[in-house]
């Protein structure tokens, strides 16, 4: 018979990460560079007293445990104290990704329940649009002091959020709970349909930080400067404002000045030593510093994630600049980074365009994550880096289904990701396709069945297909091909004009082709295979 171990139970609680950060690493600072453009400097323990303040005054709103609380917000320290007080006041904190169309932003945040809405004055414009649509959510508070409260007339009960916290004190005492009690809510636009929700519970939150500080993934510690560039609404900037304060690390966070010139004035002025963002910023911040004849000084890692990272982007940080890069992967379902690429030292030794490819893959699984790849009819496929199959994943961060939803996306316990990759012998994954035609461009989803059905419902178009082509920033973007109606005249401003109702900014075609027929299949499919080979590199 099995005997439980005479050790403490103690739940891992996103609360008990502030606290520990205020208690051993209260000096160490967080800068943040405010909406309108302003540094803001303080220390970690002053950052707990006011995530204090902030769940008093969220208390005092009428909200209590289980209660969800919405950010449109860029990464700053008014949204830290947010991702703190929230979660650990037993509220459910959800970040809401502003890059949706408003559609999308309404259906998810009533969806969610949200309450109370916290939003950075950049996006007043927003939320006036579709706060008559939210009726659930009571209080409007804008990430402000009063001072630049933005001039907009229209959205009710709205307050400054520096007004609402003074007016209550630093302490509170957090409660305990369940460590399975959902903490923070994602939503994931990834598929077709509506956008469906990921709740994460404070232990998948606190597992994977911890992991993400450990030398072969991020390497945050004391002496270390950490700045996220991935948004804190895009699955909680990677859990980086999480893995900062286990680790003592200096945070930096960036708001909305995410160009080139930013980002390198406060890698250089704060002395940042790790980041992590997608490709595309990579690329932004690359050529700021080939146009001026740059260098970081002191960033020693880059983290990249999102999408692919072309190798030459690779090659430039690691060899031009001696930038050690590293490429994660993860989706919404998996919380943040589930696995590495890494180098280990022997691949180190080795030439640098065979340690460019060992990085272009998407790396090893972390501890607490399994993979593999299955064929058709769900046989697990060898580790042999030729055999490829969709990928499953499981462990101690993945979701195991979708907010209120009573169809579980499991396949005999693993989550199908929805993509196609190897896997070789010594557990190096590379995604070699999706299963399904969506296009990654710059770390985002966009759906090319939803694109598609969009531009069907313009009076003129017969057909419409979408494919993703290659784009030498955006790695992918969408390609429209359109199909006029019999005797319609049709134009391509017309349809991008017309689209320009319909979807968000980013899904919007980068180009239209009129073709007189699709090609299809025997099934009366259309062979999209067919279009990426005649026109996969239209762009390049």
């Amino acid at each position: 018979m099995l005997q439980a171990g005479l050790m403490m139970d103690r739940p891992l609680l996103i609360s008990a990460v502030i606290e520990h950060a205020a208690a051993q690493y209260g000096r160490t600072q967080i800068v943040s560079r405010d909406t309108h453009g302003s540094l803001h400097r303080y220390t970690f323990a002053a950052c707990a007293a006011r995530a204090r303040r902030l769940a008093n005054a969220l208390r005092s709103l009428g909200l209590d445990a289980g209660s969800a609380v919405g950010s449109i917000a860029w990464n700053n320290h008014r949204h830290l104290e947010a991702y703190y007080a929230v979660s650990g006041s037993g509220m459910v904190m959800h970040t809401c990704n502003p890059r949706l169309h408003p559609e999308q932003l309404i259906y998810i945040v009533n969806h969610a329940d949200d309450r109370v809405i916290l939003f950075d004055a950049t996006f007043a414009s927003l939320i006036k649009a579709i706060a008559p649509h939210c009726p659930k959510v009571e209080t409007w508070l804008c990430l402000s002091d009063a001072a630049n409260m933005p001039e907009v007339e229209g959205i009710p009960n709205l307050c400054a959020y520096e007004e609402l916290i003074a007016a209550h004190g630093d302490q509170f005492a957090w409660p305990e709970f369940d460590e399975r009690t959902g903490a923070v809510l994602c939503y994931t636009s990834g598929t077709t349909g509506h956008p469906k929700g990921a709740l994460y519970s404070h232990r998948s939150m606190v597992l994977n930080a911890i992991t993400l500080c450990m030398p072969g993934v991020l390497g945050l510690s004391p002496t270390e400067t950490v700045l996220p560039i991935v948004p804190m609404f895009h699955i909680n900037a990677w859990c980086i404002p999480y893995a900062a304060l286990i680790a003592g690390a200096k945070l930096v966070l960036p708001g909305p000045r995410l160009d080139g010139p930013g980002l390198y004035e406060m890698m250089e002025t704060e002395k940042v030593t790790a980041s992590a963002g997608v490709p595309t910023i990579w690329l932004g911040l690359v050529h700021h510093l080939e146009q001026n004849q740059l260098r970081l000084s002191t960033l020693q890692r880059a983290l990249s994630g999102g999408s692919a990272m072309p190798r030459a982007l690779i090659a430039s940080l690691s060899e031009k600049y001696g930038i050690e890069v590293r490429q994660g992967w993860g989706m919404t379902e998996t919380v943040a980074s589930a696995t590495m690429s890494a180098l280990d030292s022997e691949q180190m030794m080795s030439a640098p365009g065979e340690r460019h490819s060992i990085i272009a893959k998407q790396g090893k699984s972390l501890f607490g994550v399994e993979l593999k790849v299955v064929d058709e009819h769900g046989a697990t496929l060898p580790r042999d880096g030729i055999s490829q199959g969709e990928l499953m994943v499981r462990g101690q961060w993945i979701v195991s289904g979708y907010y209120k939803s009573n169809t579980s996306p499991l396949v005999a316990g693993w989550f199908p990701t929805g993509d196609i990759a190897t896997i070789d012998a010594y557990g190096m994954m590379q995604i070699r396709d999706r299963a399904k035609d969506l296009i990654k461009t710059g770390g985002e989803w966009i759906s090319s069945i939803d694109l598609e059905n969009a531009a069907i419902g313009h009076p003129a178009v017969a057909a419409a297909a979408v494919i993703g082509v290659k784009h030498p920033k955006w790695q992918e973007r969408p390609l429209l091909f359109v199909v006029r109606k019999q005797g319609r005249t049709l134009e391509r401003e017309e349809v991008l004009e017309f689209l320009s109702t319909q979807v968000a900014r980013l899904c919007m075609p980068d180009e239209v082709i009129f073709l007189e027929s699709l090609p299809v299949g025997g099934t009366g499919k259309v062979q999209k295979a067919a279009l990426r080979e005649k026109y996969g590199d239209v762009f390049s």
